[in-house]
């Protein structure tokens, strides 16, 4: 949101009115809240032009980085933009995206590997970036933290809420700094840290229920069974999931529609990934959560339903349309639905209402973003950079703006969901003890892994 706001040669009366202007017109920000965010934005700009002591260096390592189209790929060119970082090494059981990331990472210098734990065992890296698909970023996570790695991992934390319990458990066993990658917290011009932050102060008075729009699941034909491209270990691409093989389908020649059971679009199916519920979903009901001041809880029901699933094991496998309903113990209901725009919608008393999405924010009255908090107001943690947030927090030792604990409880909403549209069954939810009041819906918490891997803590 921010970006191309703040060249070096503007000067500073011009960058003021030039960020104002971009702020308040193109993304709909109130005047005092962009007034405040370009100070932020400042503020950090200053400290990014001071040098970077040789204590302050820090040494990087990316797994899963290599995909064209990953996040990955993106959170390096993000890195890069960092004083004092230096990343050395990347890892991917694709040798095709090994060669990509070791280029994004820096060239000829980078080390490559195919296995993570090689990677982890180098003494001089401070902290790894995990970008793999869902289904390894807990066993990659455990054993960073076992190896004193400081960790940025994507969003979904997890594939379960086992994985997640006992993430949580050793991180704060290790003491590491963990940054989980919801970025919203942070970034798009702090849109949903303002929404949040007015739903906090009763802008909207009492909350009635909270619209998490996130999209509906893909569908794929029936995906032929062929052999994996001769650079990928499918072996360990599919790692703790079970044995199966691998999928390709390409509608068309050149750049056709691509289906798969592997890259990308691992999220489609339910053994790697939650569909559009763990990827969407781990954005905007974190947001919800957020708001909600549920950071370290969850809600006590939820009741879930969709549209079946294709039959087989040849095509995706999420249900196209869903919705998911959460009912928090005050009585709040976040409503998760595959309609509508994509965003979060706060609906408070006497037909208030706040929309915020990733470019946007509107509300039922202009007054309720207009009128500046109150000095005594609640205001939440303040980052305008995710990456950089982790980045400063490696080095302060500080908390992130969203540790393995916040990232743990946003996932395991996405998770009891799916449980819950999955099983057809309205579910009642113990956000203390992390179990449903159902065994068969406390079944789905945890998954057996493949060996030789397990969930060892």
């Amino acid at each position: 949101m921010l970006e191309g706001l703040f060249p070096n040669n503007l000067s500073r009366r011009g960058f003021l009115q030039r960020a104002l202007a971009a702020l308040t017109a193109g993304a709909g920000l109130p005047a005092w809240f962009a007034r405040e965010l370009i100070a932020a934005e400042e503020e950090k700009r200053a400290k990014e032009n001071k040098p970077v002591a040789a204590n302050d260096r820090l040494v990087l390592g990316v797994i899963g980085g290599g995909h064209p189209n990953s996040r990955g790929t993106q959170l390096m060119s993000l890195v890069k933009k960092h004083k004092g970082v230096e990343m050395v090494a990347v890892c991917d059981v694709d040798g095709r995206h090994r060669d990509l990331a070791a280029r994004a990472a820096g060239g000829r210098d980078i080390e490559k590997f195919e296995d993570f734990r090689k990677l982890l065992d180098r003494s001089d890296l401070n902290a790894v970036v995990i970008a793999t698909p869902d289904h390894w970023h807990t066993l990659i996570a455990l054993e960073a933290l076992r190896k004193g790695k400081d960790i940025y991992c994507e969003k979904p934390l997890t594939l379960t809420v086992a994985e997640g319990q006992a993430l949580v458990k050793a991180a704060k066993k290790t003491d590491r700094v963990f940054q989980v990658g919801s970025q919203q917290r942070s970034e798009y011009g702090g849109m949903f840290r303002l929404a949040c932050e007015l739903v906090r102060n009763g802008r909207l008075g009492k909350i009635t229920t909270i619209e998490t729009r996130i999209g509906s699941n893909p569908t794929s034909p029936p995906i032929p069974a062929v052999e994996p491209p001769k650079k990928l270990n499918w072996d360990f691409w599919l790692g703790p999931t079970p044995e199966v093989s691998y999928r390709y389908l390409q509608k068309k020649e050149g750049k056709g529609q691509v289906f798969t059971n592997c890259h990308y679009e691992f999220r489609w199916w339910y053994q790697y990934s939650g569909g559009k519920m763990t990827d969407w979903g781990a954005h905007h009901n974190d947001i919800a959560q957020w708001a909600l001041d549920m950071d370290h809880s969850g809600p006590v029901h939820v009741e879930g339903s969709g549209t079946a699933p294709a039959k087989g094991q040849d095509r995706y496998n999420c249900h196209p349309d869903f919705k998911a309903v959460f009912t928090y113990a005050n009585g709040v209901k976040v409503i998760c639905t595959s309609g509508g725009e994509n965003g979060v919608r706060f609906n408070g008393e006497d037909g208030k209402w706040l929309f915020v999405g990733r470019g946007t924010i509107k509300a039922s009255n202009k007054a309720l973003l207009a009128k500046k908090l109150p000095a005594d107001a609640k205001r939440l943690y303040l980052a305008t950079d995710h990456m950089g947030n982790f980045l400063d927090c490696v080095r302060s030792r500080k908390q992130t703006i969203c540790p393995a604990e916040v990232g743990h409880r946003s996932a395991t909403v996405c998770h009891i969901g799916n449980i819950s549209i999955r099983l057809g069954k309205k579910l009642n939810w113990d956000p203390v003890k992390e179990r449903f009041d159902d065994e068969e819906a406390n079944g789905m918490l945890r998954r057996e892994m493949r060996a030789p891997w397990k969930l060892d803590v």
